[in-house]
């Protein structure tokens, strides 16, 4: 599963975590988060995130 990392403050998405308190459940591959999700730590949307090194 392939981590993301938020362009702008650098919070990391991990699919087997999910973000739960964003309504997205542990083992959510990127892909599959919704497109209106934004960043849980600074607000930026799904598009501001890169795949991590």
């Amino acid at each position: 599963m392939v981590k993301y990392v938020c362009n702008i403050c650098g919070y990391i998405y991990d699919p087997a975590e999910g973000a739960p308190d964003s309504g997205v459940p542990a083992g959510t591959e990127w892909e599959a988060v919704p497109d209106d999700f934004v960043c849980p730590l600074c607000g930026v949307g799904k598009d501001d995130f890169s795949p991590a090194e």
